[in-house]
């Protein structure tokens, strides 16, 4: 029951991964360049990406949201053993797993809804980059703070995965052990 346990939060781990990992379209033209590259093209795309994406199908966060659920309810399911193993590898995962979502919720969801939920999208993929208006100074602090944000879970949710291989390498030591 253990491996399964530590399946279902590998994976869902993995899954909320990918989907941070979709936003380097937008991170990558932000967080990684230096103040005198941040053009407005750069700043534009990646506010048009996050208002594209605050415009999709609402029923995949729903989607989301079940899969981080799962996720946590599976570590917190697997502390109930009270074995050293789980209370420090599982205890740590849930640490940064629950620090992943805070930060989620606290800091990239509400930056979303409030700053490019409602934002237009004038912009087609052909328009000319010397066309485009200049970055609202507004906007410029919110795009680049969601990247730092996605960067913060990223690395949250590795330390889970290094939490949970290090668990498994430490289980599979005392199996060998007691053979």
């Amino acid at each position: 029951m253990a491996g399964l346990r530590m399946s279902v939060v590998v994976s869902a781990t993995a899954f909320l991964l990918g989907l941070l990992f979709t936003h380097w379209i937008a991170d990558s033209l932000t967080l990684w360049k230096s103040p005198e590259t941040q053009t407005d093209v750069r700043l534009w795309t990646a506010a048009t990406y996050y208002a594209v994406l605050m415009h999709g199908p609402p029923q995949l966060a729903y989607v989301y949201g079940a899969v981080a659920l799962v996720g946590a309810i599976t570590i917190l399911w697997s502390l109930r053993d009270g074995r050293a193993g789980n209370l420090m590898f599982d205890g740590g995962s849930i640490f940064l797993y629950l620090t992943a979502l805070a930060v989620y919720l606290y800091s990239v969801l509400p930056n979303l809804l409030t700053n490019f939920a409602t934002l237009p999208l004038p912009f087609s993929s052909a328009m000319d980059a010397s066309k485009l208006p200049p970055f609202p100074p507004s906007l410029r602090e919110p795009t680049l703070e969601l990247a730092s944000s996605h960067l913060v879970c990223s690395v949250v949710l590795t330390g889970v995965l290094a939490l949970q291989a290090g668990r498994w390498w430490a289980e599979q030591a005392d199996v060998d052990d007691d053979d």
